[in-house]
């Protein structure tokens, strides 16, 4: 029998939503192991005079405890 942990985390990128996301993933899986999925839970970003100039995700990682 395996337990699972969900943990939220918040990623930014100036580039796009899947390169912010990718950001996520790359930094969580520094520090965690076992990583089995992730769920976007919110897109958002920051506009200036018309403009995107950032691109932010709320995401959750699902890993495995050992």
């Amino acid at each position: 029998m395996s337990v699972a942990r969900v943990t939220k985390l918040t990623a930014s990128s100036s580039k796009g939503f899947q390169d912010a996301v990718d950001a996520a993933v790359k930094r969580a899986a520094k520090t965690l192991r076992g990583i089995t999925g992730i769920e976007v839970i919110k897109q958002k970003a920051k506009v200036s005079k018309g403009k995107i100039e950032e691109y932010r995700v709320t995401l959750e990682v699902t890993f495995i405890l050992e």
